[in-house]
């Protein structure tokens, strides 16, 4: 069933990311845009070097309004500390597991020290609904025979 499904098998290979020298309102609206609440930050090698969450970006908003100073970067308000990835040939098992031991609903995936990907909550959920259709599938296969 899911045990047999990898983070590559349902990764998003195009999610929302940004550099650090990207400006924070920038960042802001693109994230409201693809309606996601955070994004990885790559650095130009495509290694990741922080994440940007929706959390970050309120930061960002009350430091412009609090100090009435305007703005700034992404590599100003974004996470560097423990980054939680994954690895390309994760089981969604233990993506699954690792998201609720973080409390992270999606993470980076990198192979070889490079970002791939990400594996979202949502993704893991698709996968297990996957797993049962097909599943469902075969029990009538078996049924009719």
């Amino acid at each position: 069933m899911l045990t047999s499904f990898e983070t590559d098998d349902y990764m998003s290979v195009n999610p929302v990311t940004f550099t650090a020298d990207t400006d924070i309102f920038d960042a802001i609206h693109v994230l409201l845009q693809h309606k996601v609440s955070g994004g990885t930050v790559l650095n130009e090698n495509n290694e990741v070097i922080g994440v940007i969450s929706e959390m970050d970006c309120l930061k960002a908003i009350i430091h412009t309004s609090y100090y009435h100073e305007g703005g700034g970067t992404v590599g100003d308000f974004m996470h560097t500390g423990d980054i939680e990835y994954m690895d390309f040939h994760t089981s969604l098992i233990d993506a699954a597991q690792k998201m609720l031991n973080t409390g992270h609903r999606r993470m980076p995936i990198v192979e070889h020290g490079k970002f791939v990907g990400q594996i979202s909550a949502r993704s893991v959920l698709q996968a297990f609904k996957d797993s049962l259709t097909e599943h469902d599938a075969t029990e009538d296969e078996i049924t009719n025979v």
